[in-house]
């Protein structure tokens, strides 16, 4: 009997890249639930700073907030793709992962207003410390790929330790350190996957990341459901309101539309293409959440509760809805359309950066993305 056995775990070998019919599990789909939280209310952080002028610190506080949690998602997708067992060891440091994101989650309020980053970067390390718990556990048994399990256990956990000592600096070097260790956990898997690649399951990662795009645009649902809501308590303006919540809708179908028409598994081929998929959805994923922002600014227009103003308030959406949109086409769509869509997509993600120069911004920007479904729709894509 193996130690495996006895304990009963099952052996971490390496997952076949190749299994047919694998799917997101259900405990991935539990675990993404509190990242519904932390994205919620990144998002709603963003738009308070926003509303009250501070741009560029909201900005700020939101990209590195968002790397967080974009981070600790994608390394536990990828590490589910390469070694998920599901026994009991590996729900129950999943579940540790799911605790360190709520506690993460409470942290992201002192971050923005406060720029106390200490509960953030406390939360995340047992995020990051729970899976180099699974890192080492995989080097136990990963046979050709035990050198890059290795490489990711030890550089996670270096890094880590790191982000606790940041918190030791004086403040105006903290900046500098973040910038630093944020591209020191960008390097670990590079350098990891160069010395022997883990498996990957195209079909079921491109799943899991298709799962999350659909959790970050229902944050964009939930800004249409808001401006219903403010409709029915505002006597001045409710058509207008009215108006912004259905043309948000247009505009999440049309992004949702956009994601989804391509084939994004054949994304996933070598190791520089699937890093570039990787590291690329970050700013697809921190658009989508910041696209629901946007729309809660422009509700602020309308009912008179913001410091910013007209047509420069508007950027707050389309500067989200054009990276998206340029960043899916660059992705995902470019290799497998023709001329016309690979020449329809990143114009109309221009037209929608400029959109705030025009008198009515947002029924032009919906009316652009819905012409630049029809246009896949027209041109069709051979799967």
């Amino acid at each position: 009997m193996t130690p495996e056995s006895r304990f009963r775990l099952v052996p971490m070998t390496p997952r076949d890249p190749g299994e047919g019919g694998r799917a997101a599990s259900t405990l991935e789909l539990f675990f993404d639930l509190v990242f519904v939280v932390a994205v919620s209310i990144a998002a709603a952080q963003l738009h308070h700073g926003l509303t009250d002028g501070h741009v560029l610190d909201g900005i700020a506080n939101y990209g590195f907030v968002f790397f967080g949690i974009w981070w600790a998602w994608m390394n536990f997708t990828w590490f589910a793709t390469s070694f998920d067992t599901d026994d009991w060891l590996y729900r129950v440091l999943t579940i540790a992962q799911m605790g360190g994101v709520l506690v993460f989650a409470s942290g992201i309020g002192p971050a923005f207003e406060e720029h106390d980053y200490s509960v953030l970067i406390i939360a995340y390390v047992v995020m990051r410390v729970a899976l180099v718990a699974q890192w080492l556990r995989a080097c136990r048994s990963s046979g050709p790929t035990r050198r890059a399990t290795l490489i990711y256990a030890v550089g996670i956990a270096l890094v880590q330790a790191l982000w606790l000592a940041s918190l030791l600096l004086p403040s105006g070097f903290f900046t500098v350190a973040l910038i630093a260790l944020v591209a020191a956990e960008l390097v670990v898997p590079i350098v990891a996957e160069r010395t022997g690649t883990t498996p990957r399951h195209p079909h079921h990662i491109t799943e899991r990341y298709g799962l999350f795009t659909l959790i970050l645009l229902g944050e964009s649902l939930l800004a249409s459901a808001n401006a219903i809501i403010e409709a029915r308590q505002d006597v001045e303006s409710p058509g207008h309101l009215i108006g912004i919540a259905a043309l948000t809708l247009i505009a999440t179908a049309a992004l949702w539309w956009i994601y989804f028409w391509p084939p994004h598994h054949h994304a996933i081929r070598d190791v520089k293409s699937s890093l570039a998929y990787v590291y690329g959805h970050f700013f697809i994923f921190a658009a989508a959440g910041a696209f629901s922002a946007g729309i809660e600014v422009e509700i602020d227009i309308l009912t008179g509760h913001t410091a910013l103003h007209q047509p420069y308030a508007s950027f707050a959406y389309t500067i989200p809805l054009a990276v998206f949109v340029l960043g899916i086409w660059a992705l995902a769509v470019r290799p497998h359309a023709d001329h016309v869509v690979n020449t329809a997509l990143p114009l109309a993600g221009l037209l929608v950066l400029v959109d705030p120069l025009i008198s009515v911004p947002f029924a032009i920007t919906a009316a652009i993305l819905a012409g630049a479904v029809a246009v896949l729709v027209r041109r069709g894509l051979s799967r």
